[in-house]
């Protein structure tokens, strides 16, 4: 449904001046100024903006799910014609999940682990409508087959710790849509998970709302889902409302400067066609709201000799059961993986969860011993040192994680834990070492009195910045970047990669970028590696494997990226539903090796 055929119906949702005010120390700061917006029947609104922006707090401030004395909010919310914000909690709750339904980002922390899923939507169900437990029964079933949970009714009794991430989330859809709400909220509904199941899941937000005519309000910081699914655009910046209007409109012609830096930071999967070497993202200025310009990386990779080799990579985890705990199986997790990588160079492992890639960082730095296979950093053998020589090697060879606040301990200031491996490594002095906190954090764009604050007082991309200073502290010529900024903004994800690209350049860096983002990979890779079920499916230069997919599974990888063009909107792109298939094998299973062909220089495909 288009803008111009809303106009004249009465909206499902109209929020007019909302403004969302929290008590900090006596005093009433608000988070959230004027925003006004409305949602027709069966219409997609989305509203998008980085985090700290107020769109999460808006959605909250609708649902009336924040704290009663820690916050206020003002305005008028009207649900067709009465104002929820006059409505009491008793009336509230027969509204909440029975009217309007949300959709949060984190499944698992959404689903009580202790109850089936059945039991969790036909609870939804019990409170809202007048059925015995039977029928409630009987509709959960329909709504798992309705949101393509394979052998729905089989699956009634399971746990969510059964299901993966997509399947969790596509629960909470079922659980949302249980009661056949007029208007549906989703927060972030896509934002950890991988490409193929967010494209799955996207499809299906458009097939329910087409068959049910719900209307969504759809939250999110990613302008390509934006493009993909929204009617109108609400752009938020900083608690406010900078632009709103038809979503082409907001793509194409694009007013504010915020919303152009939004749009100009989204990485375009096939737009480095005629770039030959990685390329720094246009960043926005928080206070202008506006961007720079792109530039490509100056080359700086030595390829005489490997810096990295790794060779016939082999880890297998056992699976035990029965009352003996017999040896029933075994998780073929990494499977005879090859590959080098050389000075000043970024090669990325790409997949969905579960392909092995992340097992494969963990056993490069011996995190986890391998059960076979043999991993060289400058012509040593990592298998063949004893724990002092490896201590010595990680010098050597660092790590970044993905959650960098699970990274840095809390009790620690910044300072002390980026020069605890330098004095750990008994590589110079404790004055020496707040000299080299000092550089540090000048070189990842922070400031050296920061040294003194704690992980809890700094934002999520500060902190990815904190453990790239703690990585750099010990001078290493290899860097595991393990999913380091899947989780961030668009913007700040631009800051973060540049960065990293930056220090590349600078200090001639190697780097393992483990991502399941292919758009973000095809802008920093020189060459690409695609694993599937724990084996390297596709192996080649980034030009060669984006210009030229040839195996299935990274054909698949690619058609389910967002694409940023609001025109192809109605499409559906029909991502296969079917989820990586299970990498647990019998315990005599004994596994093939894989054959690759050429298809040009570099470029392999496994046969």
């Amino acid at each position: 449904m288009t803008n111009i055929e809303t106009r004249n119906i009465a909206p499902v949702l109209s929020v007019q001046n909302l403004t969302t005010s929290f008590n900090v120390d006596g005093e009433w700061k608000p988070v959230v100024r004027n925003v006004s917006f409305s949602v027709a029947p069966g219409e997609t609104v989305a509203i998008v903006g980085e985090s700290g922006s107020g769109k999460s707090v808006t959605s909250l401030s609708i649902m009336r799910l924040l704290q009663e004395g820690t916050s206020r909010i003002e305005g008028k919310i009207m649900l067709d014609d009465r104002d929820l914000l006059s409505l009491p909690e008793h009336e509230m709750r027969k509204v909440r999940g029975n009217e309007v339904s949300m959709i949060f980002q984190e499944p698992m922390t959404s689903l009580n682990p202790l109850f089936t899923i059945g039991d969790q939507i036909s609870e939804a169900l019990l409170c809202h409508k007048p059925m015995s437990a039977a029928e409630a029964r009987a509709e959960t079933i329909r709504l798992l087959d309705k949101v393509r949970i394979p052998s729905a009714a089989s699956r009634f009794d399971e746990y969510p710790h059964r299901f993966s991430g997509g399947m969790r989330q596509r629960v909470m859809i079922a659980m949302a849509l249980a009661s056949r709400p007029k208007l549906l909220i989703a927060d972030e509904p896509t934002t950890a998970l991988d490409v193929t199941v967010q494209g799955q899941i996207l499809d299906l937000i458009k097939i329910l709302q087409e068959e049910e005519g719900t209307s969504v309000l759809f939250i999110t910081h990613d302008m390509g889902v934006v493009a993909e699914i929204a009617d109108r655009t609400v752009v938020m910046y900083r608690g406010e409302q900078v632009e709103t209007g038809a979503t082409a409109d907001i793509f194409h012609r694009g007013r504010h400067p915020y919303t152009r830096a939004l749009l100009s930071a989204v990485p375009v999967l096939g737009s480095m066609q005629k770039y030959e070497r990685p390329l720094r993202f246009p960043v926005v200025n928080n206070t202008t709201g506006q961007s720079d310009t792109p530039v490509e990386v100056p080359d700086t990779v030595v390829r005489d000799k490997p810096i990295l080799e790794v060779r016939n990579l082999t880890k297998r985890f056992e699976i035990h059961s029965g009352l003996f705990g017999r040896l029933s199986g075994r998780v073929h997790a990494v499977e005879n993986v090859s590959f080098d990588l050389f000075a000043g160079e970024t090669l990325s492992l790409v997949g969905e969860s579960g392909c092995g890639k992340s097992t494969t960082g963990r056993a490069i730095m011996r995190l986890i011993e391998p059960d076979s296979g043999s991993v060289t950093v400058e012509g040593r053998d990592l298998q063949a040192l004893d724990k002092r020589q490896m201590r010595e090697m990680r010098k050597s060879v660092q790590m970044i994680f993905q959650d960098p606040f699970a990274s840095l301990n809390p009790r620690m200031t910044v300072g002390q834990a980026i020069a605890e491996p330098y004095l750990e490594h008994r590589m110079g002095t404790s004055k020496e070492a707040k000299e080299v906190v000092a550089d540090m954090l000048r070189k990842v764009g922070l400031t050296p009195d920061m040294a003194s604050r704690y992980p809890h007082e700094f934002s999520g991309g500060q902190r990815q910045r904190i453990c790239i200073a703690r990585a750099l502290a010990l001078q290493p010529k290899v860097i595991v970047a393990d999913e380091s900024v899947s989780a961030l903004d668009v913007s700040i994800k631009a800051q973060v990669i540049n960065l990293m690209l930056d220090l590349q350049h600078s200090l001639n860096l190697a780097f393992l970028f483990i991502s399941h983002d292919m758009a973000v990979v095809e802008r920093v890779s020189h060459r690409v590696a695609v694993m599937y079920l724990g084996e390297i499916v596709e192996i080649g230069p980034r030009a060669a494997v984006f210009g030229n997919p040839q195996h299935d599974y990274t054909k698949k990888l690619m058609a389910a990226v967002p694409v940023p063009d609001p025109d192809r909107r109605r499409e559906k792109r029909m991502v296969a539903s079917d989820e990586l298939r299970s990498p647990i094998r019998p315990a005599d299973y004994i596994a093939t090796r894989r054959e690759y062909r050429e298809v040009s220089a570099g470029h392999l495909v496994a046969q």
